[in-house]
């Protein structure tokens, strides 16, 4: 992980108490000296030390009265720790996505908070969840397409637009072939452009319509390669962003993207029920005009959220629609943003939802179709589902070949620091057989690869 993407040079955190602590700068010995200190004040006997601070850190919660003095030391209400349970009550920052207005102003809000702090993340854990989450999708459905009156200085030309378009198209195809590691940096780049444009350009009402789709396009971008560099929560608000500005372009086809490439994080973080309403969402309230190819990657979506969930007949329902669609498209109804989406995608998710069912051999078939036909960091990711089929298929040499082919494309190719977590996930595994020689060599070969994948 380069130092871009540290906070104030330390590693990034892993749990919200590590950034409430690491963002105000104390140790954790400092930390706990402050909690014995103040729960002094008010009439609270604490043993805090920095053993506590680094087990409430790796997952511990902390009893009521230790939570009662922070809360205080944080100036948090009372009320809010009661209404919330550990550790969501913690001020880890305000999303201004989320709070500011569905309006065009409230979008370039939005944008501009993006690009001044959205190399911030804490790594570990999500910050929109339940309510929040829920309340977003709502929003989507519910906001107003309305613009403001153009904002003075220097005209944007259709030669801009053209230009800033063929960037993003250049990026989403590198993404594909490198990963998302090297690339964050020129995404924020763009969406710091695009941004600077509608804040202080001079343009049509066509032009601000393309700028804010392109806005749109180029958040969720930065999103996934930050999600896929490991950076979960700035790639969550990112994709805040582009659903807002997809909202104030007026495409909703876009929008209904965004809210099922959201359900990816939140599954993920084991929420598997939440990502199966934000596909609803999503679906339910998608323009009545989306073309079979885009309804058939929602529809994947869907079986793949359900199977997360454990309704594995729904699921199959869902993927034989998803399959049924695909089979009515044509490609000349693919929209910009979908280019990548294809048959191997579908074998991925067919693998998924399969293995998740028991049924290992036609998940196993699918799976090793979408790992030959997918583009390099995908055959990355894909290698360690590939792996777990073949090991959960009794096959343990096609298993560690799965998996050593990944690590080489990490090794030689790929950055996806997701990549890399799923090959580590894949290993663990392998416990019941660390003494064969192979195992302990393709151990040892993820633990000499740095990080960031």
């Amino acid at each position: 992980m380069n130092g871009s993407d540290e906070v104030s040079g330390e590693p990034l955190a892993v749990h919200p108490l590590t950034f409430v602590r690491q963002s105000r700068g104390w140790g954790k010995a400092e930390f706990a000296q402050l909690m014995r200190t103040h729960g002094q004040m008010l009439g609270v006997s604490l043993a805090t030390n920095r053993t506590t601070v680094w087990k409430w850190e790796q997952g511990q919660e902390p009893d009521s009265d230790a939570q009662r003095v922070l809360a205080d030391l944080l100036r948090v209400p009372h009320v809010q720790v009661h209404v919330a349970p550990w550790p969501q009550w913690l001020p880890v920052w305000e999303v201004t996505g989320l709070a500011a207005p569905w309006t065009e102003a409230g979008t370039v809000e939005a944008l501009a908070d993006l690009v001044g702090s959205g190399r911030l993340d804490r790594r570990g854990f999500l910050t929109i969840t339940g309510a929040a989450l829920t309340g977003l999708a709502a929003s989507w459905v519910e906001a107003p397409s309305a613009f403001a009156s153009a904002l003075s200085g220097d005209r944007v030309t259709d030669k801009m637009v053209a230009t800033i378009e063929q960037r993003i198209s250049t990026l989403r195809t590198l993404d594909d072939q490198l990963g998302g590691a090297r690339l964050l940096e020129q995404a924020r780049g763009d969406l710091a452009l695009i941004s600077g444009l509608l804040s202080m350009g001079r343009y049509t009402d066509r032009v601000r319509v393309q700028l804010y789709a392109l806005a749109a396009r180029v958040s969720h971008l930065t999103g996934w390669i930050a999600y896929d560099a490991g950076l979960r929560s700035a790639g969550q608000r990112y994709y805040v962003g582009a659903l807002r500005s997809a909202r104030t372009a007026g495409d909703n086809a876009f929008g209904a993207f965004i809210l099922a490439e959201m359900g990816v994080h939140v599954s993920e973080a084991g929420r598997a029920a939440e990502r199966v309403d934000l596909i609803s969402t999503a679906i339910d309230n998608a323009p009545h005009t989306l073309s079979p190819y885009t309804q058939s990657f929602l529809y994947l979506h869907k079986a793949e959220a359900l199977s997360r969930d454990g309704d594995h007949q729904r699921s199959g329902t869902a993927l034989n629609r998803a399959a049924s669609l695909w089979e009515r498209h044509t490609v000349g109804e693919r929209p910009d943003w979908l280019d990548w989406f294809g048959e191997a995608q579908l074998q991925s998710t067919e693998g998924k939802v399969l293995l998740r069912s028991g049924h290992v051999e036609r998940a196993t078939t699918a799976l090793e179709a979408s790992v030959k036909g997918a583009a390099p960091r995908d055959k990355a990711v894909r290698s360690s589902r590939l792996a777990e089929a073949r090991l959960a298929g009794g096959d343990l040499e096609g298993a560690l070949d799965a998996a050593n082919y990944g690590a080489g494309l990490l090794e030689d190719e790929v950055s996806s620091v997701r990549a890399l977590n799923r090959l580590k996930e894949f290993a663990a595994r392998l416990d019941p057989h660390k003494s064969v020689p192979a195992i302990r060599e393709f151990r040892e070969r993820l633990q000499a690869m740095p990080v960031s994948g």
